[in-house]
Parts: C-alpha cells; sequence; structure tokens
C-alpha cells in the first residue's frame, strides 16, 4: 500500500491534547495556543484538552503519560521548552518517554525554519514520536513556529500517523 493509500484509509478527525509549557505564558496570553486550537479545528479534528505546565520536566512527563495511559487523545502537541537555555526542558521530557522516535519531524522542522529564520534554526530540538501509541510532537513556542510545524508537517499527516500507529 503507499502513501495515498494509507491517507485514504486515516481517520479524518484525530483527537488531539495540546501542551504549552512555559514560565510565563497563561491561557489568556498564550497565542500559540490559541493558533494552534484554531488550525486543529479548522483542519477537522477534535481538541481532546489544553493545558498551560511551567517548564518542569517531571511535570510534563506525567503529564502525557496521563494522557497515553487514560487514552485521552490520539496525538499531543507541546509548545514550548525546546530551545537551548537553563529553563528549556521539554526535549528532555519528551525524548525521555519516546518508544519510537520520528527524527524526520525535527529534520524537517529545522529546514522549514532555516528558511524563514535561518541559522538561529539549529537552536530548535523540536522532536517527535510515540509513545505508548501516542503520537507525541514537541514544537518551539513562539506562535509562527507552531504555525509552521502544524500547517507542514503534522496537520498533513496527523491522520496517517493516527493511522499507521494502530495498526
Amino acid at each position: 500500500m503507499g502513501v495515498q493509500d494509507h491517507k485514504q484509509h486515516a481517520p479524518r478527525s484525530v483527537r488531539v491534547y495540546l501542551i504549552t509549557v512555559s514560565d510565563t505564558r497563561t491561557e489568556e496570553n498564550d497565542t500559540s495556543g490559541k493558533a494552534a486550537k484554531e488550525m486543529i479545528a479548522a483542519a477537522g479534528h477534535e481538541l481532546a484538552g489544553y493545558r498551560v505546565l511551567k517548564d518542569e520536566p517531571a511535570e510534563v512527563a506525567a503529564c502525557i503519560r496521563m494522557i497515553a495511559e487514560q487514552k485521552l487523545a490520539d496525538a499531543v502537541i507541546t509548545s514550548g521548552g525546546t530551545g537551548v537555555s537553563r529553563r528549556d526542558s521539554t526535549y528532555e521530557a519528551v525524548a525521555s518517554l519516546l518508544d519510537k522516535r520520528l527524527d524526520g519531524f525535527g529534520e524537517l522542522f529545522r529546514m522549514l525554519s532555516y528558511a524563514e529564520i535561518g541559522s538561529a534554526a539549529m537552536l530548535s530540538r523540536a522532536v517527535g514520536g510515540l509513545h505508548r501509541g501516542l503520537v507525541v510532537f514537541a514544537t518551539p513556542g513562539s506562535t509562527a513556529a507552531v504555525k509552521l510545524a502544524l500547517d507542514k508537517l503534522i496537520l498533513p499527516e496527523l491522520g496517517h500517523l493516527s493511522f499507521e500507529t494502530h495498526r
């Protein structure tokens, strides 16, 4: 079966849980979360949940484990905490959970980001993979980065990814 055949059998709607990881953002000022919610809905997917968490790796990992264990969603998308500053720890939290990595996600994200922001793209530690059948993506926190990741990479493949993980 080719990619088009797989996509034809993929679910049209996937349950997505959003997590914003930030020490400064709240639900009221989370522009990245707002943009992600709008894009997910416009693509026909269901928002299964939304949280803003502090950049604490244990808390982020525990939330993702809980979502997987309780089967609250088919996919989790985090924004924030993927840089190289002292407090950025989302990469460590997510990468430590992954049973299977989707290395192409981070590679392609950085390539697309390079076209927009230049060499600063190498500072991104965007990562994706699977945790207990749950698709997980960690994106940078800027609204532009979230939109780029969703528009060019995540949303076009979300149904296909869900289909493949449940086969």
